[in-house]
Formats: C-alpha cells, sequence, structure tokens
C-alpha cells in the first residue's frame, strides 16, 4: 500500500520519461510490438541486433503497449517491478532476521534511493525488474539447499530463468553477489541443525552443482541468440568514459551523482549495519556480501573494482552495485530499525520515518536538479519533416538531442546510423573511437569528435544525407566538412543540415543480422518462462522457516555476544 501510494503518482505522471534512458527501452518495445519475431532493427546503426540485450522488460512493454500504448506500459512494467521488490526484501530478509525486522525492511524499500535514483533518473527498466525477481527466487533457492524441496527447486529454477531474461549484468555479475550469502547461510544453518535435519558438505554441494546446472542450461537455451552474438561478435571497442568508474574523492560531481544520491541517509546507517552485522553471526554473511556489492559500488575510488573486474571494468556502469548492495543491506537495516523502535519509540520512529522521505524525495528530485540532455525537447516537429518528401530514404544523425534520440527513433520511419545501445554498435566509426552516441560527441571531447568526423567522412557509404542541430556548437564543424543548412524548425532552434550528392540508403547486409531460428527463440521462450513463473510461484508449499529468526533468539544472541537490547 505505501509503495502504491509513492510510485503510482510518480509513475501515472510520467516521471520517468525525463530519465536518461526510458526513451532506449521504450523504443526496444515499439521494435517488438510491431516486429516480435524479428529482432532485427534498422533504425540504428544501419540496422543491428536487440538480441545483444535480454529482452524480456521491454516484450512485456510491447504486449501491454497494445492496449495502453507505449509510455504507460513501460510505467506499468516498472510498477510491477517495484511491487515484486516489496515482496521479494521482505521474502529474502525473512531468512535472516525475524518477520518483524523483515517488515521494516520492506518498507524501507519502499523509500530507498538507489531504487529512486534508478527509476527517476537512470531509467534502468532492466535492472529494476531482473533484482526483485531474483529476491523472490533466493527463498525458493535456500529452501531446496536447506532441505531438499524438490517444489522449491522447481520455483527457484523457474525464477532464476525468468530473471536472466531481463537483464544480462544483474545475471553475470548480480545473481553471484546474491547467491553467495545464501549458500553460506544454508551451511550454517545445515550444520548447527538437530542431527536428523543436519545437511552434509557433499548433500549441499550436490544441490548447488545441480541447480545451476539445471538453470545455467535453461538460461543458455533462453538467451541463446545473445549468447551466439557475444561469442562470434565480442565488444572489443574503445572503451567509453562513465563518471561511475571515477575516483569520487577526486570527482565529487561523480560522488554526489553515483554515492551520494543513491545512498542517501542510508550513509548515515552504515556505522550501525556494520557493527549489527558483525555482532550477530547469522548475519556476518550477509555483511561481507553487502561489503564486498559496495566497494564494487564505488568504481574507481578503491582498487576494488578495477582489480577484481579486470577488462569489464571499462565496460560496466556502477550505480547498480549500488543498488544492489543497498538491497543486500536492507535486512540488517530492519534489524536496526527494530531495535532503535523498541529503545526509543516515536524519538527513533519520528528521524527514521523523516530521514526516509527526504531519501526517497532527493532521489525523485534529482532528474529536475540534474536533468538528462534535451530531457523537455518535443521531437514531433523533427519526424513530421524525416516522413515526409522522400527524406525517409536517406539516413540521418542528430546532434544536441540527448535521451530524445530513442523518442525520435520511435517517431520516424527513417533510419540513423546512430544509437544508444553501446553494445549493439558494430559501425567502425562508433567502435574505433571512445565516443558514445554521435548526438552527444561534443561531451566525450577529442574521441567523440573523432567518432563523428570519421562518420560524416563516410556519409556515402551508408547513405547519410540529413544532419539535425538543436546545439549550434555543431556548426562549424559541419560547414568546413563540406554540408550546407538547408532547413529550419521550431523557429530556428532546430536546423537541419544537408550533402549533395549522396545515394540514397541501401539495407545493409550485415553479418549480426539473427537467423529465423533465433527469432523464434527470442520470441517465445523469455516470456514463456515469465508466464510460467507466475503459475509455479502459485503452487502451495510447506512453509519452512531458516532457523534463529526470531525475536527472543535474536535476544538471546545479542546477550550473548554483548549487544545492546531493551
Amino acid at each position: 500500500m505505501v509503495a502504491v501510494a509513492v510510485h503510482l503518482p510518480l509513475l501515472l505522471m510520467q516521471l520517468p520519461l525525463k530519465s536518461y534512458d526510458t526513451n532506449f527501452h521504450i523504443f526496444f518495445a515499439s521494435h517488438y510490438a510491431q516486429h516480435w519475431f524479428d529482432p532485427w532493427n534498422p533504425k540504428w546503426f544501419a540496422g543491428f541486433s536487440q538480441t545483444t540485450y535480454p529482452p524480456l522488460p521491454q516484450q512485456w512493454t510491447a504486449i501491454l503497449s497494445w492496449v495502453l500504448g507505449l509510455n504507460l506500459a513501460y510505467m506499468t512494467v516498472q510498477f510491477v517491478g517495484i511491487l515484486l521488490l516489496v515482496v521479494g526484501v521482505y521474502r529474502f530478509a525473512e531468512l535472516w532476521v525475524s518477520p518483524r525486522a523483515a517488515s521494516y525492511a520492506a518498507l524501507a524499500s519502499v523509500f530507498i534511493a538507489a531504487e529512486g535514483f534508478l527509476v527517476y533518473s537512470a531509467g534502468q527498466l532492466s535492472t529494476t525488474v531482473a533484482a526483485p525477481i531474483y529476491l523472490n527466487a533466493l527463498p525458493f533457492l535456500f529452501q531446496w539447499l536447506r532441505h531438499g524441496s524438490w517444489r522449491s527447486f522447481l520455483k527457484a529454477f523457474v525464477l532464476l530463468v525468468t530473471a536472466a531474461a531481463a537483464h544480462h549484468v544483474t545475471l553475470i555479475f548480480g545473481s553471484v553477489l546474491f547467491a553467495l550469502p545464501i549458500i553460506a547461510l544454508a551451511w550454517m544453518d545445515g550444520r548447527d541443525s538437530e542431527d536428523s535435519d543436519k545437511v552434509s558438505a557433499p548433500a549441499l554441494v550436490v544441490r548447488i552443482v545441480s541447480i545451476v546446472v539445471v538453470a545455467g542450461a535453461a538460461i543458455a537455451a533462453v538467451l541463446l541468440p545473445f549468447w551466439i552474438g557475444l561469442i562470434r561478435y565480442p565488444v572489443t571497442q574503445t572503451p567509453i568514459a562513465h563518471a561511475s568508474r571515477a575516483n569520487f574523492l577526486l570527482s565529487p560531481e561523480a560522488g554526489i551523482n553515483y554515492f551520494v544520491v543513491p545512498y542517501g541517509a542510508l550513509i548515515l546507517a552504515l556505522p550501525f549495519i556494520v557493527i549489527r552485522g558483525s555482532s550477530i553471526r547469522r548475519l556476518r554473511p550477509l555483511l561481507l556480501g553487502f561489503w564486498a556489492t559496495f566497494l564494487l559500488g564505488l568504481g574507481g575510488t578503491t582498487p576494488v573494482a578495477p582489480v577484481l573486474l579486470g577488462r569489464s571494468f571499462n565496460v560496466l556502469t556502477f550505480e547498480r552495485f549500488s543498488y544492489w548492495a543497498t538491497l543486500l543491506c536492507l535486512p540488517i537495516l530492519g534489524q536496526v530499525i527494530v531495535e532503535a523502535v523498541d529503545r526509543f519509540r516515536l524519538k527513533a520512529l519520528i528521524p527514521i520515518a523523516s530521514l526516509a522521505a527526504a531519501t526517497c524525495a532527493l532521489a525523485v528530485a534529482w532528474s529536475t536538479y540534474k536533468p538528462a540532455d534535451a530531457s523537455n525537447l518535443n521531437v514531433d516537429s523533427v519526424a513530421l519533416w524525416l516522413n515526409r518528401d522522400g527524406h525517409d530514404h536517406y539516413r540521418y544523425i542528430t546532434l544536441g538531442f540527448g535521451n530524445k534520440l530513442s523518442r525520435l527513433a520511435i517517431q520516424t520511419n527513417a533510419n540513423s546510423v546512430d544509437g544508444e545501445s553501446n553494445s549493439a554498435r558494430m559501425l567502425p566509426e562508433l567502435t574505433q573511437f571512445g565516443g558514445a552516441a554521435l548526438t552527444s560527441s561534443k561531451y566525450f571531447a577529442k574521441p567523440g569528435l573523432d567518432s563523428l568526423r570519421a562518420m560524416l567522412n563516410h556519409a556515402d557509404r551508408y547513405g547519410l544525407k540529413f544532419i539535425i542541430v538543436r546545439d549550434p556548437y555543431y556548426d562549424p564543424l559541419l560547414y568546413f566538412a563540406g554540408w550546407r543548412q538547408v532547413d529550419s524548425l521550431d523557429d530556428k532552434t532546430i536546423t537541419i543540415w544537408s550533402k549533395d550528392g549522396v545515394p540514397p540508403a541501401l539495407p545493409m547486409n550485415a553479418a549480426e543480422m539473427p537467423t529465423h531460428f533465433q527469432g523464434l527463440i527470442w520470441g517465445t521462450l523469455p516470456v514463456g518462462f515469465s508466464l510460467l513463473a507466475m503459475l509455479v510461484v502459485l503452487l502451495p508449499e510447506k512453509r519452512l522457516r531458516p532457523e534463529h529468526v526470531t525475536d527472543a533468539a535474536y535476544t538471546r544472541e545479542h546477550l550473548v555476544s554483548g549487544g545492546m537490547v531493551s
């Protein structure tokens, strides 16, 4: 109910449309809505495969868009992810702390800044959908490892595969960071229980291997087109700079954006989380998992991420690690809140509630204080211009359109050689330099401008005839490269440049084009497993609570360890 009260009005106002990546996900969804079994999309990069990105959230957005429209469908999928997070945090926290502390952890998940930052500022739909599904899978994984429940095995298996179909980075990194504390907890509980309920080390290993093998095989099948593309065409482009990899001590602006805002008032609770997590033996595996994820989320501030991740460090962005760290510490935070409320009553409750509200408000408002480039731009006039008089027979690029690049691609029939999916780019003019989207070239200094110059020099090769400019910074570059202004829009705030003699654009016969069989897999298995997950989780199951999760048990352990309990 609190999640509905806080987030539903914000989503109905479509606030995420101002974020960095929301239009990117809606663009992918718009293609699935029209070409469900054909993941080849000609609108970016002269053609690219959407199998470079797991499809589940975008496919559900596409399905709902047939009734609700793309924008509202996106908000609906995001809202489901928020609700799943509340449920997942409660179920996950119950493995570690008492039900009362778990309820506080679930309530806190509504207000955590990392969620608000990713939803309303970063727009990372796949991350905010995949992580809650993993959290809902972990209790079933624990029951399988601890008690050998085959029904729990089935539920964990289906949910793990569904989460993998939502996001590849969460699969490769987040699932490991979430699962390792669960494995340690199952081992601790199995070793400390009565003789009739002990779990031997060989039995635990067999259960771990079985779930990894079965789920791994299913994930390999469900995301087969993704793995084929990754193996045949690995990402070898020049690394693109990202502020989340910076040293936050040397770059205060990056530190505010990727540390202060995503953690909010949780920063004040970190000492108490460490103290409580280390003093309670049961919480130590969770604390270690949180601490490792927290250090990774600091990017280049410490040597941990560059050393542990190697080359991947220059490919990943690290705001998602801060998000995962927040989720891992919520059970401990719930326990801290229980103890504070029991001891101080309203003197604790009022400051905690105020800090939670302020934390959520800062994360939601951050997209206003630090908006995405061109977040308020309306591209309707540009789309109309490209769609008329045969202009869509040629390719185009935009300059100064920021995150509205994806919105324009949705509305126009014309194709571009630019795009926002860095991992999907194969054109050498884009991959040989350290710039991201051409529309934001100037923000990447020399690498970005070098990439733009290379594309302008090869305009004839790609049928690139039109450049739509919103930022006069680029005018001298275009003029001296042989382009001339031919039209203007919106009271001359947008100019259109052209080059004579460019032939019409032809379809690219790219080797990366998925086969019909890959399109069939992509259009059936991810959504099919999500539907199966909805059915499987409804199967009744005997409730098996993990040991030592009552308030009384915590009281005894705190007294033995010297903890302060009211």
